[in-house]
């Protein structure tokens, strides 16, 4: 299996199955003399694991990250820094019923086409459990981004139901469950969600990151865009259908005058009036806040019976069990941060490289 690495300067290279021994990644071009302890990186990934509410999967896994190279003393050595975290919660019998059944809306069916092979067990290197690395990673590249840089993520919608803009508070996002700005929508998709949830369905979501603090010039006009290389890692996610970036489809329905973010001067800087463009124009940083957001769809495991076929080309239908998401979007926040993290790590240092 190809593919499994990004990034130009700042690479990552994650590997492991959902119901493997354990999943790690390798971060290569992490600079050195940079403070790195695993306690740093467990933070973030402690906002991801799996078993926090019931509104997420019940798979019990402490996530514990060990740091296998690259750190001495406290520090970065500019070497390969590799990332292992041990998988204790598996519970492979809980697929057996399916093994020889594709699951409508899953890889399962593309994975065994094009590789004569698939790992049932909760979907092997297909599974959102490979994501754990990303959030890893995701807290090396936060470092080198420095605290000048503040990524944040929020869910803005789930199912139907959406925020209210006017009631935006990044504060609520950590006295609820679902990454949520808006206190009272929280409260009203608790019950929306509890009955998606007994009914064994699922949901789909938008979550939008946000990066204030970007320097401008990140990024490079034609192959290189900023904007290009977030859609396209936002997209690698799991169960991500779409990306947009600042007004994003919404701009088709403005007008040119509308869409301009127009410019004044300001203690001798230039600044936006407004951020149509998302912080970036013409594939490279304002240095206004880097806008994101990507839709979720529904965790196409649900107890309703779908009909599928089998590896043999039988015709049947096909009910998942197990320890599964009603809206996979939740823990898809902090995925959303660490991936907007390590591109933005990736483009400042590539434009380091070239201009200083």
């Amino acid at each position: 299996m190809s593919s499994n690495s990004w990034g130009t300067l700042f690479r990552v290279t994650t590997w492991g199955e959902s119901h493997g021994p354990a999943i790690g990644c390798v971060v290569d071009g992490m600079p050195p003399r940079i403070p790195l302890t695993e306690t740093e990186i467990q933070h973030w990934l402690d906002r991801r694991k799996p078993g926090q509410s019931r509104f997420t999967t019940q798979r019990r896994e402490p996530d514990e990250v060990k740091i296998l190279s690259g750190v001495f003393e406290g520090q970065t050595t500019g070497t390969p820094v590799s990332l292992f975290i041990q998988n204790e919660d598996a519970r492979s019998k809980d697929y057996d019923a399916i093994k020889d059944k594709f699951r409508p809306g899953h890889a399962d069916y593309t994975y065994w086409s094009k590789y004569g092979i698939r790992d049932y067990r909760g979907g092997g290197r297909s599974s959102a459990r490979e994501t754990a690395m990303r959030v890893a990673a995701g807290a090396l590249a936060r470092k080198v981004l420095g605290d000048g840089v503040r990524i944040r993520g929020a869910l803005v919608q789930i199912g139907p139901h959406k925020i209210d803009r006017a009631r935006w508070d990044w504060e609520a996002i950590e006295d609820n469950p679902f990454w949520c700005p808006d206190r009272q929508a929280a409260q009203q998709w608790e019950g929306y969600l509890d009955e998606v949830r007994k009914a064994g369905s699922s949901v789909g979501a938008v979550i939008e990151v946000i990066a204030e603090g970007v320097p401008v010039g990140l990024g490079a006009p034609i192959y290189g865009k900023l904007d290009a290389d977030l859609a396209a890692a936002m997209m690698s996610i799991n169960a991500v259908k779409g990306v947009e970036i600042g007004a994003g489809f919404a701009a088709a329905e403005l007008s040119g005058e509308e869409n301009a973010d127009e410019m004044r001067m300001e203690g001798g800087a230039v600044r936006f009036l407004s951020n149509q463009a998302g912080g970036i124009l013409g594939g490279i940083s304002t240095g206004q806040p880097v806008v994101v957001r990507f839709a979720v769809k529904p965790t196409s495991s649900i107890l309703a019976p779908r009909r599928t076929v089998t590896t043999a080309g039988q015709e049947t239908e096909i009910a998942t069990k197990g320890r599964h998401d009603p809206c996979v979007g939740i823990r898809a926040v902090p995925v959303g941060e660490a991936m907007m993290a390590t591109v933005l790590a990736d483009h400042l240092l590539r434009h380091r490289a070239q201009c200083g």
